[in-house]
């Protein structure tokens, strides 16, 4: 069932960049389209991408991968963001990283097996009088404690 709703999402998304590619500069606006219709950016659509733009797929995954806004894979329901900007770092911010590592059992970047939850640095969240911060889901939490990480999840 996935599958074929899979199916259906890329082809609706083919539908929506159709004659696209006739302006290149609309490539990164295509890889967005596709990231909001399917939640991030799967190898079909990608390949829809470069059909239409005429490409070679690698340049479409090249541009993929640069951008720090492109997901090559499905993210969690609750995305966790911990700050690494000066005030977070210096305030134990890659502590908190470790021990959200620790706990959800996966690397920075990665998502759990179950897709429940997503795991993220970020260089700042602008939030440095709260350092360090972490952001669950929309809620932001500061002045967090490394003891204290477990608590955010639930």
């Amino acid at each position: 069932v996935a599958v074929a709703a899979e199916a259906m999402d890329n082809e609706l998304f083919r539908e929506r960049i159709k004659g696209w590619g006739r302006e290149r500069g609309k490539l990164i606006a295509a890889l967005q389209a596709a990231q909001e219709t399917h939640g991030y950016l799967p190898r079909a659509a990608m390949e829809a991408i470069a059909a239409e733009f005429r490409v070679g797929l690698a340049r479409v995954y090249g541009v993929a991968t640069f951008y720090a806004q492109f997901r090559l894979e499905p993210q969690g329901d609750t995305t966790v963001r911990v700050c690494l900007g000066t005030a977070c770092h210096v305030r134990g911010g890659e502590k908190l990283l470790e021990n959200l590592e620790e706990r959800l059992g996966i690397r920075e970047g990665g998502t759990t097996s179950d897709r429940r939850y997503s795991l993220e640095r970020v260089a700042c969240l602008g939030c440095c009088g709260l350092a360090p911060v972490v952001v669950v889901g929309e809620e932001t939490y500061g002045r967090v404690r490394a003891a204290e990480v477990t608590k955010l999840l639930g």
